[in-house]
């Protein structure tokens, strides 16, 4: 028997109207839909006049169903994946399918769609040559610790998505952890009610105390600038003296003739005047 095809469909992310003519297509034609939630699709599928089985496939039953869905695939049927809003495997179940089809060499195509990090990234006018997502901001000490010291130093923009109650904690994180920088704060992107705040994180979390956080937020900060890096590496340098920087270098490895010229360049003087002091070492 030929094995089914599972099809992971992004669906609207706020207005209907972004479903693809291609989406529509495959939830029409495919045999059953894995849902993140049954109640949510069932509205999507109705607006559009679909009638297909559900099923539900969700991050606390992802493994056990994930498996399912091969044995339903092996038998030859064809499965969609849809999530409550946006593209699934991306924060959202659908990325244990997609890495068991590849194990099984079971067929799977992925649809293009409405995603909410994109649309935040070019909403924010911020850098969109390069960014990173990161999903949601922990809510643990320990994990905000580590993702602080993963981030802090990125030059990136960085996108994270955040529930309404706890918007203004993350906000007070992000500008305790990666200093005032500018950031962008979607609310609701392509609904009704769709919003785009954006300032200093500072200035963001004064709006937010003032007016109270409702819907859905993507947050998107600009990345550390070169002006961050150097003013972080003056400060480090104005503590010790050229000779002492000579020596750290050379007693991280480096050869005398790479220290000085990796000391001239970061404190912006001549090679001569660093050459003169490195004698005596």
């Amino acid at each position: 028997m030929e094995y089914g095809k599972v099809y992971l469909v992004p669906t609207p992310i706020g207005n209907l109207k972004d479903i693809t003519l291609r989406a529509l297509e495959v939830l029409e034609n495919v045999d059953e839909i894995a849902a993140e939630d049954t109640r949510q699709s069932l509205k999507l599928l109705n607006h559009f006049n679909i009638k297909k089985p559900l099923f539900s496939y969700h991050q606390h039953n992802e493994q056990g169903k994930s498996d399912d869905i091969i044995n339903k695939l092996m038998e030859g049927k064809n499965i969609a994946i849809v999530t409550d809003a946006g593209t699934p495997g991306i924060s959202d179940p659908g990325s244990v399918v997609v890495k068991k089809c590849i194990e099984n060499n079971i067929a799977f195509e992925v649809l293009p769609g409405a995603t909410a990090i994109t649309t935040a990234l070019v909403y924010s006018g911020l850098d969109t040559t390069k960014f990173i997502f990161r999903g949601f901001i922990p809510r643990e000490t320990k994990e905000r610790k580590k993702l602080t010291e993963e981030i802090k130093d990125k030059k990136e923009t960085l996108i994270f998505y955040e529930s309404p109650h706890r918007l203004i904690e993350s906000l007070n994180y992000l500008k305790e952890s990666l200093g005032n920088r500018n950031i962008a704060v979607c609310r609701e992107l392509t609904k009704l009610h769709e919003d785009i705040y954006r300032g200093s994180i500072e200035e963001a979390y004064n709006w937010f105390l003032e007016n109270k956080p409702r819907g859905e937020f993507v947050l998107v900060i600009a990345g550390k600038s070169e002006s961050e890096f150097k003013a972080e590496k003056e400060q480090e340098l104005s503590g010790i003296t050229i000779e002492q920087h000579l020596i750290n270098l050379i007693n991280e490895g480096m050869d005398k003739k790479e220290a000085i010229k990796i000391v001239a360049k970061e404190r912006e003087i001549p090679k001569k005047e660093v050459y003169k002091i490195s004698i005596n070492i």
